[in-house]
């Protein structure tokens, strides 16, 4: 069984910066990816970033150049650093683990980010 927590939401300010984390636990396959995705009310659940196990990583063009998103594979962790924030960046942040061989798919309970203008 595999179990992701995230932590790290919050409200900030536009222009402000906040960073999330994510703590995967369990049977978790070397070889995988983890990421973040959001969803705001109303709109669907949209990716952010991604980064595999080796460092490669994807990026929305939304947040590219504003979001950086890093892994420790020791701690089996991933961080979402969000500098510059929009009150579009507003959403739900879910965190995701996934299996590159088996193609299993995880998902964290999501964590709140809201922006004030």
């Amino acid at each position: 069984q595999v179990q992701l927590v995230e932590s790290g939401g919050g409200l900030v300010q536009a222009g402000g910066s906040l960073r999330l984390s994510c703590a995967a636990s369990g049977s978790i396959a070397s070889i995988n990816a983890m990421g973040w995705y959001r969803q705001a009310p109303g709109k669907q659940r949209e990716l952010v970033a991604t980064i595999t196990n080796r460092g490669s990583t994807n990026y929305a063009d939304s947040v590219k150049g504003r979001f950086t998103i890093s892994r420790d594979n020791a701690k089996n962790t991933v961080y979402l650093q969000m500098n510059s924030v929009k009150p579009e960046d507003t959403a739900v942040y879910y965190c995701t683990l996934r299996f590159i061989v088996s193609g299993g798919v995880y998902w964290g309970q999501g964590t709140q980010v809201t922006v004030s203008s």
